[in-house]
């Protein structure tokens, strides 16, 4: 009892009787000094501990930076809508080595059709895997596979360095030939 006493004075940790640390503000039992009273400890002293952030110290309230009460204030309808309305993306990337396309869905990012010239199958078919028949076989693939996954049409905006030109051009004009309704945004 003595201990109790001494560590909720001094504010260090109290064993119970049960021989579990309780902190100094715990919302335990504890007995009174002198009466011998069982007596509710606060769990503070004004209740602040309720109310103080984990990393900062502060009230939960406070906020470092002034935060919009509407985040898409300053974003157009069609922004917003964009992606819902044409969900589907087209990603190209060619290298010197290869060939690879997908299909995209904005919101999930799932990928929904893939193709390229690494895989097994096209490998062995093609003589090169980075020259324009190539690039034509992957869009003849990835739009067969495109409308098994019941996908019929999407969208390409190319890379900030890419020209909508040859190899890439090769793959998209083959895609719309083999069914899907590839539109293309240029900037």
């Amino acid at each position: 009892m003595l201990k109790q006493a001494l560590g909720k004075v001094l504010g260090g940790e109290v064993l119970s009787t049960s021989s579990r640390k309780l902190g100094p503000f715990s919302n335990s039992a504890i007995v009174g000094f002198h009466t011998g009273q069982t007596q509710n400890a606060p769990r503070s002293f004004f209740g602040v501990e309720d109310f103080l952030d984990d990393e900062n110290s502060r009230p939960y309230t406070f906020q470092k930076g002034k935060v919009s009460k509407n985040p898409n204030k300053n974003i157009s309808f069609k922004q917003r809508t964009q992606a819902f309305l044409e969900p589907f993306t087209l990603d190209v990337f060619i290298s010197k080595r290869f060939v690879s396309a997908s299909l995209t869905h904005r919101v999930t990012s799932k990928q929904v059709a893939v193709a390229g010239t690494n895989s097994k199958d096209i490998k062995a078919v093609l003589k090169s895997r980075s020259d324009v028949p190539a690039c034509l076989a992957i869009g003849r693939i990835l739009g067969e596979r495109a409308r098994e996954a019941d996908v019929y049409t999407a969208v390409y905006t190319p890379r900030e360095k890419d020209k909508f030109e040859g190899k890439i051009r090769a793959v998209v004009q083959s895609l719309i030939d083999n069914g899907i309704g590839v539109k293309v945004y240029l900037d």
